[in-house]
């Protein structure tokens, strides 16, 4: 099992996954996959092969609360229509994977925290949003027997 905890530290509240990670680096041995990137598209892959069960965790936006946490599987997320092969998103790139015949994850969890800000270089994450994370480690946590 996987962990992939996207995100970058620099901008505001998309430091959720990056926070998470590091959470979950002092929880678990220390040979333990907790993979962390701000990669998107298809560099995404790079993160999700060989691996049989994939945890995700990742700032969302939908408009309900920041810190609310959102508990999702790979139909649940949306496809993402771009320009070009960096403007897709993680569906997207496992079904490229798959048509190339990687291997992808067959079991997939998302857990996503809604975020306010994403944008402002620099900024602290919302309160609400970093007393999410250390709910969403003990959530990977209790659920890693039946999520591997």
């Amino acid at each position: 099992m996987r962990i992939l905890c996207l995100g970058n530290e620099l901008l505001g509240d998309d430091a959720a996954g990056v926070v998470v990670a590091e959470q979950l680096r002092h929880l678990l041995p220390a040979d333990f996959d907790v993979d962390t990137t701000n990669d998107s598209g298809l560099d995404l892959l790079d993160h999700v092969v060989d691996t049989n069960a994939l945890v995700v965790v990742d700032a969302v936006q939908t408009g309900a609360s920041p810190g609310t946490v959102h508990l999702l599987d790979e139909d649940d997320l949306p496809s993402v229509c771009g320009a070009s092969p960096h403007y897709v998103g993680l569906n997207e790139a496992l079904r490229v994977g798959r048509a190339l015949g990687l291997s992808v994850p067959a079991k997939i969890v998302i857990l996503a925290i809604e975020v306010g800000d994403t944008l402002s270089f620099g900024a602290a994450m919302l309160p609400a949003v970093r007393a999410a994370t250390p709910v969403v480690a003990e959530m990977i946590l209790e659920n890693m027997p039946q999520w591997s």
